[in-house]
């Protein structure tokens, strides 16, 4: 769809559901409604309107990078398991961050750092089938497959884990997405220089101004060249780090459900609706707090707050 500035699908209701609580947890879009309308969503490139019918249009210059960026990862929808993007060729030793649980409205936030030191260990991950977290829906080959990413690079990576209780603190603390994120991507690549010193690059997705992420840093991290780009996971390295950043959120979300009781759905859309509601019904907003991320949406609704202030 390369040049397009229209793009048309249809989604079902928990797939409209999990792409309006993904951008809630981007501060650039901004909200609004119209007619026969779940909502309207705009930043400075791009318009999403999402009809009741299913209907979703995406105009504007940004079109392209929000179907291959937001969309395709978040939705599948022209993402084939079978054949994901090709990693792109090993450069230098570096080493690669991302993040789990951003969009997942139960559980925690995750941040992982690994360090590739040359071009056999990338060789290595790349034959163990080691890609893009989000392309691999089977969560036992997710945990096998970070076994084999912490066997490979020999230890160096580091692992950052918020859980609900810590993360609404630290978000209603910091108060912006973006930030919060860049704090936990230092954090992780803090951990991670403990067993790496040697690393003195590092490439992260793109999420937002990479400053947010230098600012954070402490001494050591300081010393180390951040290079942000769309779709980082194509990196072997950032890829690495979605594989451990999404094995231990699934390892930690099974936990917090024998906490709970009782199953806590991912990503978000009705299910995750339903039990956010019956948590509440159960212990009010403090047991909703223990098991969930309280900024969505979801959380307002689940209390019968008004979703629009």
């Amino acid at each position: 769809m390369s040049g397009k500035t229209c793009f048309v699908a249809t989604l079902t209701p928990d797939q409209m559901n999990a792409l309006r609580a993904n951008l809630e947890t981007i501060s650039a879009w901004e909200f609004s409604s119209g007619p026969y309308m779940l909502f309207k969503a705009a930043r400075e490139k791009t318009q999403v309107a999402a009809y009741r019918s299913g209907k979703l249009v995406v105009q504007g210059a940004g079109t392209q990078d929000f179907v291959e960026f937001v969309l395709e990862p978040l939705i599948g929808l022209t993402r084939d398991e079978s054949e994901p993007p090709p990693l792109l060729e090993f450069r230098d030793p570096h080493a690669g961050i991302d993040e789990s649980g951003k969009g997942d409205f139960f559980g925690p936030l995750v941040v992982a750092c690994v360090f590739v030191a040359d071009r056999g260990t990338a060789d290595a991950l790349a034959q163990a089938g080691v890609r893009d977290s989000k392309a691999i829906k089977d969560d036992s080959k997710i945990a096998a497959l970070a076994e084999t990413v912490k066997t490979a690079v020999e230890g160096k990576f580091g692992v950052v884990v918020i859980g609900p209780e810590a993360y609404n603190r630290t978000y209603e603390s910091i108060g912006n997405l973006n930030r919060f994120l860049a704090w936990g991507h230092a954090r992780a690549l803090e951990n991670m220089l403990k067993f790496a010193p040697e690393c003195r690059h590092v490439i992260s997705d793109q999420f937002g101004d990479k400053r947010l992420v230098e600012n954070a840093l402490l001494k050591n991290g300081r010393a180390v060249r951040l290079e942000q780009f769309p779709r980082g996971e194509r990196d072997v390295a950032v890829a690495a780090a979605s594989i451990l950043a999404r094995a231990e959120f699934v390892r930690r979300l099974a936990k917090l459900e024998e906490e709970a009781g009782c199953p806590l759905p991912k990503g978000a859309g009705t299910q995750v609706d339903k039990t956010a509601k019956q948590l509440f019904l159960s212990g009010g907003e403090p047991l909703l707090r223990k098991f969930a991320k309280m900024h969505f949406r979801t959380a307002r609704k689940a209390m019968g707050l008004p979703l629009d202030d």
